[in-house]
C-alpha cells in the first residue's frame, strides 16, 4: 500500500457528496465514429489511449468508459490494469459486445501524480465516459472529486485508499488494503511472536498499522513494531535489521516479518535475506500486492524467503480453476502482452471489475446505458455473481457493512494463502469474514 510522500504538496481531501446532481450526468455516445476520427480520439493525450469497439452491436451504439493506472515511475506501477481492461473489451467486442453495445475503453496514466490522477478524472468526464472501471491510483482524493461532479461511477477500484469506501459514487468490489492487514493481523496473533511492519511512510502508509493491530488484537496479541520505509528507496538494509531486531526480541516464539511495501517488498527481501543469517529464524508474511507468485519465484521459490509465508488475499489463488475464463481471454487477447499478469491482484481486480460493468449492462437491456443507469442498477440492488472469485456483489444501503470508517464496504471476505514447496496455495478453504475486527479499528 502506497500514498503521498510527506514532501509532496497536495490537495484538501473533498466532502463525500450526500447526492450527485442528476444534470451533470453524462449520456452515452450514440453517434459512430469513422476510422479517421476513431484515430483523433486514440491520440487525445500523450498518457491516454484507446481500444474502440471492433465487432457486435448495431454499430452506432458504444459503452465508453475509462481505466487508469500508474506506470513508469519510480514507485508502484501497474500497468497490467489497463492493458487487461484493453484485452476484455477486444474479447467482449469479438463477441457480440455488451448486451449488443460496442465496449471502447480510454486508459490514462495517473504516473502516481496527484495532479495527473485529476487530469486522468476529468479527461474521464470530457469523453463522456459512463464509469471507471479496475482502477488503481493513491490520489482519491484528487480523482473522486471531477467524478463526483460529473455522476461517473468508480467500480472496482483497487481499493488503496479510505476514500475509495466513502465516496457515494464508488463501487468496491473488494476489501482493499483495510481487510488484507485485517484479517492478516488475525492469523499472525494465532502462530507468530513478534511482529514487525515493515511499510511506506505516506499518509496512506500510516494506516497500516492501525489495521494490522486490530486483527492481531483480535487474536489477542501485542500490536507490532511500525518500520517505516521510503517510497522510492533503493536500498532498505536499515529496515531490515530493524525489523530483524524487533521480531527476535523474544526468543521464546518465533517471530515475523511483515513487508507491505507494493513493488518495493522485492527490495527490502534482497536485504532481509543477506542480513537475516545474523539472526535467529523468523518467519515472513505479506498480503497480495506486495507478494505474489511471480515474486516468489524471482526470490527463490522454495528455498526462497517466502517458504512457509502467509499471504492474505481478497481471492482464491492464482492456480484455482475459478480463473480459468480470465486466463483464456488474455491468452485470446493479449498471449505476448507481458504486462498482464493473471496471478496480480490489480489484474484481477480489474477482470471482476468489468464482470461487473457486464451484468449492469446487460441488466439494462434495450434501455439508455449511462452513468446516471448504471448507479441506479446498482444502487438499487443489481446481483452480481463473480463467479465464486468474490462472494455475490451488491450495493443496496442494507448491504453496507457497519464498519464507520469505511462505509461503502460491501465485501469484507478475504482469503489465507501460504507458500509451500515455492506455490501460494490455500491455507483455508473459502472465505474469512474481517468484518468484527474491522469494527473495533473505528475506536482507535
Amino acid at each position: 500500500m502506497t500514498g503521498r510522500r510527506r514532501n509532496s504538496s497536495s490537495p484538501i481531501r473533498p466532502r463525500v457528496p450526500g447526492s450527485v446532481p442528476e444534470k451533470a450526468t453524462p449520456r452515452v455516445r450514440t453517434v459512430l465514429l469513422s476510422a479517421g476520427a476513431l484515430v483523433a480520439v486514440a491520440s487525445i493525450a500523450v498518457a491516454c489511449g484507446v481500444v474502440p469497439g471492433t465487432t457486435g452491436g448495431s454499430g452506432d451504439d458504444r459503452v465508453t468508459v475509462m481505466t487508469w493506472a500508474p506506470d513508469k515511475t519510480s514507485a508502484t506501477d501497474k500497468p497490467g490494469m489497463p492493458a487487461m481492461a484493453q484485452a476484455y473489451a477486444r474479447w467482449v467486442n469479438a463477441h457480440g459486445g455488451l448486451n449488443g453495445r460496442k465496449l471502447e475503453v480510454l486508459t490514462c496514466n495517473d504516473h502516481n501524480d496527484y495532479v495527473d490522477a485529476a487530469k486522468c478524472a476529468r479527461l474521464a468526464v470530457k469523453e463522456n465516459a459512463v464509469a471507471v472501471v479496475g482502477s488503481y491510483s493513491q490520489y482519491a482524493s484528487s480523482f473522486l472529486s471531477p467524478l463526483e461532479s460529473a455522476g461517473i461511477p468508480y467500480i472496482g477500484g483497487y481499493g488503496l485508499t479510505d476514500d475509495e469506501f466513502k465516496s457515494v459514487l464508488s463501487y468496491p468490489v473488494n476489501g482493499g488494503q483495510p481487510a488484507l492487514l485485517a484479517g492478516l493481523g488475525e492469523e499472525l496473533g494465532r502462530t507468530c511472536g513478534r511482529v514487525a511492519l515493515v511499510r511506506p511512510d505516506t499518509v496512506a502508509g500510516d494506516e497500516l498499522p492501525l489495521l494490522l493491530d486490530a486483527g492481531l488484537k483480535a487474536a489477542h496479541h501485542a500490536s507490532a513494531a511500525d518500520v517505516r520505509a521510503a517510497e522510492d528507496a533503493t536500498a532498505l538494509d536499515d529496515q531490515a535489521r530493524q525489523a530483524l531486531e524487533e521480531a527476535t526480541a523474544d526468543p521464546r516464539k518465533k517471530g515475523c516479518v511483515v513487508p507491505a511495501l507494493d513493488e518495493r517488498t522485492g527490495t527490502f527481501m534482497d536485504s532481509f535475506r543477506r542480513l537475516s543469517g545474523d539472526y535467529r529464524p523468523v518467519r515472513t508474511a505479506s498480503v497480495l500486492g506486495s507478494v505474489d507468485q511471480s515474486v516468489i519465484d524471482s526470490s527463490g521459490g522454495g528455498s526462497g524467503p517466502y517458504e512457509d509465508a502467509y499471504v492474505t488475499g481478497w481471492y482464491p489463488e492464482a492456480s484455482d480453476p475459478r480463473w480459468n475464463e480470465m486466463k483464456e481471454v488474455i491468452k485470446e487477447q493479449a498471449f505476448d502482452d507481458d504486462r498482464i499478469d493473471p496471478a496480480d491482484a490489480g489484474v484481477q481486480t480489474t477482470w471482476i471489475a468489468y464482470t461487473v460493468l457486464k451484468k449492469v449492462v446487460e441488466s439494462l437491456g434495450s434501455g439508455e446505458v449511462s452513468a446516471r443507469t448504471i448507479r441506479i442498477a446498482l444502487d438499487n440492488g443489481l446481483k452480481v455473481d463473480t463467479g465464486g472469485l468474490t462472494p455475490t456483489l451488491r450495493w443496496r444501503f442494507q448491504d453496507l457493512t457497519a464498519v464507520v470508517d469505511f462505509p461503502r464496504l460491501i465485501n469484507s471476505d478475504v482469503t489465507f494463502q501460504v507458500v509451500r514447496d515455492g506455490r501460494l496455495v490455500a491455507a483455508r478453504k473459502g472465505f474469512v469474514n474481517v468484518s468484527k475486527t474491522l469494527e473495533s479499528t473505528d475506536s482507535e
